[in-house]
């Protein structure tokens, strides 16, 4: 695929919780296909509720309002025709931390295309070596696939639950504070990880703080209260922001 042709467009999108929360106000944003994108800001910015709208877990949340459209491939992803268990396999998301299930590393891999009625076990297995490959811990645990995967240390762990989001072969990669747990070593195999899936896949990222940004973004939208303050090629923006308040913000005046 073409690495300047968009993947995803947010269309004047805004999401509000029966709180009273406006999280996200009139969001307009372009992602390109075989890109990082960096969604960063202080906490509350409405980032964490960016992507879980894109894979519709919001639908699970106490959302009193929601306007606008996501279109993935030129597909509205938030009409209620969409299938969302299948729309959750093109657009897979990882958590701030490690959620490994209570199995073995390779059903942990292989859950998702078991639950989908794969009983090949040929299959299952290339499936599981491949993920792990792309993951990059494959050389860690192949001679320990029937342990229990709570037995891996956590940057190992955080690996085998992409593993397991790539085992479905997604689109789109949706990482919120991946590393936030993770020692620096794991956080740099990680960030290095993300280098290489992104010739395949697109990714978006809410990093664990601005130097993470900074280090590997393709491209980078701020976000304050709500709103989205400026976007932009990653250096450019962090180099050169345009907005007072992500300046203050890039230099650590706060957050």
């Amino acid at each position: 695929m073409d690495e300047m042709m968009e993947k995803i467009r947010i269309d004047n999108l805004s999401v509000r919780y029966s709180d009273g929360n406006e999280s996200l106000r009139k969001i307009n944003l372009s992602i390109k296909a075989n890109e990082i994108t960096v969604l960063f800001g202080p906490a509350g910015g409405g980032k964490s509720t960016l992507l879980r709208t894109m894979n519709r877990l919001n639908d699970l949340a106490d959302v009193d309002k929601l306007t606008g459209a996501i279109y993935l491939n030129d597909e509205n992803i938030l009409l209620d025709t969409v299938n969302v268990t299948e729309l959750r396999r093109r657009v897979g998301m990882v958590f701030s931390r490690p959620v490994p299930l209570p199995l073995t590393i390779y059903d942990n891999v292989a859950y998702g295309l078991v639950s989908a009625g794969e009983k090949n076990r040929s299959v299952l297995d290339d499936v599981v070596e491949q993920a792990l490959k792309q993951a990059y811990v494959w050389d860690e645990v192949y001679d320990r696939l029937q342990d229990p995967a709570h037995a891996l240390s956590g940057g190992q762990q955080q690996r085998v639950c992409l593993a397991r989001v790539l085992a479905l072969e997604p689109e789109v990669i949706l990482l919120d504070e991946p590393t936030s747990a993770l020692d620096p070593v794991s956080t740099a195999k990680i960030e290095q990880t993300l280098q290489e899936l992104k010739k395949e896949f697109t990714i978006i990222l809410v990093p664990h703080n601005t130097q993470q940004a900074a280090r590997v973004a393709d491209f980078a939208a701020f976000f304050l209260q709500g709103e989205l303050i400026e976007s932009n090629i990653g250096e450019q923006l962090f180099s050169f922001p345009q907005d007072n308040r992500t300046v203050e913000y890039v230099e650590g005046r706060f957050g």
